[in-house]
């Protein structure tokens, strides 16, 4: 029995490291696709992989980010964006690997949207002819050969995508961001306010413009497939990738995830890629069905080694003790302890794989208490200012707490539960 019991064990433990193995690396960002390869952004680089998944290999290794990868139309070269020293610019680099070529020079910023159906213009969005301070974008073309840009017919674009016959292009107005250099970074979920647009498609030969279907959602990143526009809406809550049919006129949802947003999603001749909670997904378009590549990205990443950092510059929070003895600060994801005159400082945490913040010393300024996702979800941890003796978990996952004194009430309307046993 014993030794079934081990065999038993063993096998579950297999079975967990391979199901761990299957789900790829994740935070995976920015996919686009040709019809062999898979280019993507992960840890501020470009990288590749065939459309199967599997080992991807790095493009770009700089100390800046390199994002909006975009194939061209033969699948040969990849169109980004890169901030180097300081300025945001469009590159082109082989998808085979190689020197990347810088395109615009403009000290605003351009980022890369695609490419022409002939291959031999970069699209691309900037805010240099918008006042004030670059309030909208227009989309404008270059060649490869760099040269002045072209401005395209729209007033206003933030990114579009030429039908295949290069007569229309379907394209978004306006960035659902607030902040339009912050995109990604200043969006609300479910918004409903005055940003939302429709997807517009304009007739090149007359300028003409029409909408498409529309129910005062965030529809985003219009992508043209045959006859076919594919484009990220929120309609139903979730953000999923959607198709319209130029034929028939009809909207159809393709995917329904219902946890996670598709953040951003790239069309091929025959595919579509897009990213949702961290994963690329591969999405046919002939059939309609997504499925999730298992990618692995390994790579030497020196920002991650263990490396000494000057925290002060990086402050978020501090706290003087009760006797005026020591101050306690969070600084990048660690709680310090620094005394107001003479002694040395103590790191209390020492975790740099978790974020712990909002210390808080007790009355008698014997203790320091503070949350930590060490664990995975925050929890209340209490801990010696000295650093003499090690943090222990107080209490079950919380989200803001403060220290009873004596006769004081308990209750806190910002914690999801009441702290117990830990007055000073």
């Amino acid at each position: 029995m014993n030794s079934l019991r081990l065999i038993g064990a063993l096998l579950l433990c297999f079975l967990i490291s391979e199901i761990a193995l299957a789900q790829g690396t994740r935070l995976l960002r920015h996919p686009t696709v040709s019809r062999d390869s898979v280019a993507f952004e992960y840890a501020g680089d470009l990288w590749i992989v065939g459309r199967a998944g599997g080992q991807a290999r790095r493009l770009t290794a700089t100390p800046g980010a390199e994002i909006d990868p975009y194939f061209s139309p033969d699948g040969s070269q990849i169109a980004f964006t890169s901030t180097v020293a300081g300025n945001t610019d469009v590159y082109v680099v082989p998808a085979a690997g190689g020197d990347p070529k810088r395109l615009t020079y403009h000290p605003g910023v351009d980022r890369a949207r695609g490419w022409t159906t002939d291959g031999k213009r970069v699209i691309f969005a900037s805010g240099r002819t918008s006042a004030p301070q670059q309030a909208y974008f227009r989309l404008w073309t270059i060649g490869l050969d760099g040269g002045l840009p072209d401005a395209m017919p729209m007033p206003r674009a933030f990114n579009g995508a030429y039908s295949p016959d290069g007569r229309q292009i379907a394209y978004e107005e306006i960035i659902t961001a607030f902040i339009p250099a912050w995109y990604e970074a200043s969006m609300w979920r479910h918004y409903r306010g005055g940003r939302t647009h429709p997807i517009r498609v304009m007739n090149l030969n007359d300028n003409s413009v029409e909408k498409l279907p529309w129910t005062n959602s965030n529809d985003t990143l219009p992508m043209w497939i045959g006859n076919t526009i594919y484009f990220i809406s929120d309609r139903n809550h979730t953000a999923n990738v959607f198709a319209y049919r130029t034929d028939t006129k009809q909207v159809s949802q393709l995917t329904h995830h219902d946890d996670f947003d598709v953040m951003t999603a790239a069309a091929g001749p025959d595919a579509i890629v897009y990213e949702q909670a961290g994963y690329i997904y591969l999405l046919d378009a002939k059939s309609g069905k997504a499925q999730r590549l298992n990618i692995e990205v390994t790579g030497d990443l020196p920002w991650a080694r263990p490396q000494f950092k000057k925290v002060v510059s990086m402050i978020r929070s501090s706290t003087l003790s009760p006797t005026g003895v020591r101050a306690a600060f969070e600084a990048r994801g660690e709680i310090f302890s620094v005394p107001t005159e003479k002694g040395d400082y103590r790191n209390l945490t020492q975790t740099p794989g978790a974020h712990d913040r909002s210390p808080a010393w007790s009355p008698d300024g014997a203790q320091l208490a503070w949350l930590s996702d060490a664990s995975g979800e925050y929890q209340l941890m209490l801990g010696d200012p000295l650093g003499l003796t090690a943090p222990r978990t107080l209490a079950l996952p919380s989200t803001a707490f403060f220290w009873r004194r004596p006769g004081l009430r308990t209750e806190n309307t910002f914690c999801s539960r009441t702290i117990t046993g830990i007055s000073g």
